[in-house]
């Protein structure tokens, strides 16, 4: 068992330089287009660095100038999409070896800036969505379905969220090498939001980048191939209307 153990881990390592991935496509419900409304990053190499602003909004992400802020009314349902290269060209949007939770927060924009031009520092970011680790028995994992669905996970602005300007950061967590840290493998990007329509719902609880992770958090330094059984997502709880 240690030696398959052994085995798994290090034809993870071995594939891990070659499957790196971005968040391409944010559907609001319709597809936008590629890095349209999203803060990319200039390559698709992952931040593993938990104290770094990258963790944020990745390389580069603390400004959205030039890029375009979305509308999308409170109550509709969203769509986030990544792939390893810039196209869709039908291999697996994660690579399989690739597998961890999902998670999506998001930020409003405070008074006098805009979702183009805030850096989304401070205590702000509320979680709206995570998964896991979905089958223990079969080690299905979120990022498993992902792949089923070509590269998409869907939710729902809630519509008791407040009406404004939003930063949405989504966020793939690769821990193939999370055995130590640094070794997790943080995949996310940052779309510009105008929600509207909303309602006057209070989000919590609210965390800051970097901030919100530590090294030493049981969901960041983990060992996937050890027969795990149970998984504890980071950061906080699911705000819930």
């Amino acid at each position: 068992m240690k030696l398959a153990t052994l085995a798994l881990a290090l034809t993870a390592v071995a594939h891990s330089a070659l499957a790196h991935y971005t968040f391409q496509y944010i559907w609001t419900p319709n597809d936008n287009g590629q890095y349209v409304g999203i803060r990319h990053p200039p390559t698709n190499n992952p931040v593993t660095d938990v104290t770094s602003t990258d963790i944020r909004c990745n390389v580069n992400g603390l400004s959205g100038s030039g890029i375009a802020i979305l509308p999308v009314p409170a109550g509709t349902n969203i769509t986030m999409e990544w792939h390893q290269h810039d196209q869709r060209t039908g291999e697996d949007a994660i690579s399989g070896g690739h597998k961890g939770p999902i998670l999506v927060y998001a930020a409003k924009v405070p008074s006098g800036q805009t979702a183009a031009t805030w850096d989304g520092s401070g205590a702000v970011w509320f979680k709206l969505y995570e998964s896991g680790l979905i089958s223990a028995s079969s080690q299905t994992w979120a990022s498993d379905i992902v792949n089923a669905n070509g590269g998409k996970h869907s939710l729902v602005i809630p519509k008791c969220i407040p009406t404004g300007q939003y930063l949405l950061r989504v966020e793939s967590i690769a821990l193939h090498v999370a055995q130590s840290y640094p070794g997790a493998q943080f995949y996310l990007g940052c779309a510009q939001l105008n929600i509207t329509g909303g309602g006057t719902g209070t989000p919590s609880p609210l965390v800051a980048f970097p901030g919100a992770y530590k090294g030493s958090d049981p969901g960041i330094t983990v060992n996937i191939y050890n027969n795990l059984q149970s998984y504890t997502i980071p950061g906080p709880a699911v705000w819930k209307c």
